[in-house]
């Protein structure tokens, strides 16, 4: 079926059934971490909005549907010696959901986030009407608004993107530093060197790690981290590594970064137990829906007299304030490791209306892990104390997990006016939740 055919049957769907319930999406897979409360919905079923539709080398720029996954959108432009701009860690995001949440990864010190390398948006109304936003249309209010929306303003059928010319291999280089000071210098100074691609790993207080990945033609080795070996434990094993392309793009996802551990998946045992085909993201949300419906891991930590809170978070601090950040955290919540990206806006001259990002190099932080003490604490205290930090240092966080602002603040920081005017026109009748519904009263 022609990508039309099929976004005329789920228009003429969406428009005939109504208003008696919600909007949301019939899909195979989620990145969100926050555990949304159960209640009807009007389901669209979007799953078959998952075909690359045209690639030019040329003109470095691909069209994709919504629902398609990095894994396949990558594997469709690599023999075309190209990958999309930004390729988020998991292969199970889809571009349609980076769109409409947030994406980042080692190249977002050059290309921003993904949705800054997007060039045109099909877009789904909740009325059923369709659109086409771009930079410089009828639509660009959505085309900038549409970012961080979450599907409140409506879904990302059919997107052009930027793509960039890649090599067979990548070499990466492993830098050890003491002193977070010293870490985020060299941070900072890789950013504006020849890397194609800048991370880093806190290991602990005093042992920070900063990685470069350089494209190249031939490398003497390739290493696999698809199995028995485990990535982030090579970056305290080795000062160089070579990868192909596409197990770099991927070399977060066998073990969701480090958060395999969580399920045993890094005891040499238990990983041949599961396989090389178990052993990635999708597996584990899996396993982890499967823990949040049941608790199992909850009542265990209840038995033992520990209370627990979930503290997943992606937050984005300028770089004249990492340093205070990280000394905040590893005081007052204390996990490790965490991913440290750097991240700056692809064009200084526009603006996401719903992610605000000042023009200059900041620090991705990400944290993915439970909090668990002896004491008593209120519900959501470690989440709230990081959103109090990031709101003071003057960041901005991602909206996917768990949130807990309070209504005025949280407008303020999300673009409260100019949403209710997008609302207002883009979704008059109110089907879809708004945002703060959504991301933070999780309905």
């Amino acid at each position: 079926m022609s990508h039309e055919d099929k976004l005329r049957k789920l228009a003429a769907q969406l428009r005939a059934t109504g208003g008696s319930a919600p909007l949301g999406l019939a899909k195979d897979t989620s990145n969100l971490f926050r555990d949304r409360a159960r209640q009807a919905k009007q389901r669209l079923d979007v799953r078959a909005f998952n075909e690359v539709l045209d690639i030019d080398r040329d003109a470095r720029e691909f069209t994709v549907e919504g629902m398609t996954p990095y894994a396949r959108l990558v594997d469709a432009l690599l023999p075309h010696g190209l990958m999309p701009a930004v390729v988020p860690q998991l292969k199970s995001i889809t571009i349609g959901g980076a769109a409409a949440g947030v994406g980042i990864e080692a190249t977002s010190f050059r290309y921003g986030l993904v949705h800054e390398t997007l060039q045109e948006l099909e877009i789904l109304l909740p009325d059923g009407r369709v659109v086409l936003a771009t930079p410089d249309n009828e639509h660009r209010d959505l085309f900038y608004g549409f970012p961080n929306s979450y599907g409140t303003l409506g879904y990302a059928l059919k997107l052009k993107a930027l793509a960039v010319p890649v090599k067979p291999f990548v070499q990466v280089t492993h830098a050890r530093f003491a002193e977070p000071a010293a870490f985020f210098a060299a941070l900072e100074a890789a950013c504006e060197g020849d890397a194609d691609f800048v991370d880093g790993v806190v290991f602990a207080p005093d042992e920070l790690i900063l990685s470069q990945g350089h494209f190249v033609d031939t490398a003497p080795w390739t290493s696999d981290y698809t199995y028995k070996r485990i990535y982030y434990r090579s970056l305290r094993e080795r000062a160089t590594d070579y990868l192909t392309v596409r197990d770099y793009l991927w070399r977060w996802d066998t073990d969701w970064f480090w958060c395999s551990k969580n399920l045993g998946a890094q005891n040499p045992l238990v990983r041949r137990l599961l396989g090389r085909e178990r052993l990635n993201s999708v597996f584990y949300t899996q396993v982890m829906r499967w823990n949040s419906k049941w608790g199992v891991t909850g009542r265990l930590d209840r038995l033992l007299g520990v209370q627990r809170e979930s503290v997943i978070q992606d937050v984005d601090i300028p770089l004249a304030h990492a340093v205070a950040f990280l000394d905040f955290f590893h005081r007052e919540i204390g996990i490790l490791p965490i991913w440290s990206c750097p991240v700056r806006p692809y064009r200084s001259d526009v603006r996401f209306t719903l992610f605000p990002m000042r023009d200059a190099l900041h620090v991705n932080f990400g944290f993915w892990d439970v909090v668990r003490r002896r004491h008593p604490f209120a519900p959501g205290h470690h989440n709230r104390l990081v959103e109090g930090k990031v709101t003071e240092l003057g960041g901005i966080k991602s909206l996917y997990s768990d949130a807990y602002f309070d209504e005025a603040r949280f407008w303020t920081l999300y673009g409260g006016p100019a949403y209710r005017a997008l609302k207002a026109k883009y979704d008059p009748e109110g089907r879809a939740k708004d945002l703060y519904q959504k991301c933070v009263l999780k309905q």
